[in-house]
């Protein structure tokens, strides 16, 4: 049962790590690629990321919160609840 448990969090935190690399990939490109959000690469990155971001950028909408800012403050959200979760998986 343990060896289960231990194989179960290995995955979670490896799936957290590959989702982490694909936030701060990203978060990059959006700066230098100006425009080009229709690219495979940004597609690809869109797909995987957008899944954890959109619920968090529902209740910033919902709720009215980082209205006018020019950053995405639901996706700086989004990378330290992943952050969180994972240092909790590490214990």
């Amino acid at each position: 049962m343990i060896q289960i448990l231990y194989i179960i969090t290995t995955a979670i935190r490896i799936l957290l790590d590959v989702v982490m690399i694909c936030m701060l990939l990203r978060a990059i490109l959006s700066f230098i690629m100006v425009g080009d959000e229709e690219g495979p690469l940004m597609g690809m990155l869109y797909a995987v990321t957008e899944f954890f971001v959109a619920p968090v950028r529902a209740v910033c909408d919902r709720f009215g919160w980082f209205e006018g800012l020019p950053l995405d403050m639901s996706f700086f959200i989004t990378a330290i609840l992943l952050s969180v979760i994972r240092s909790f998986l590490a214990l």
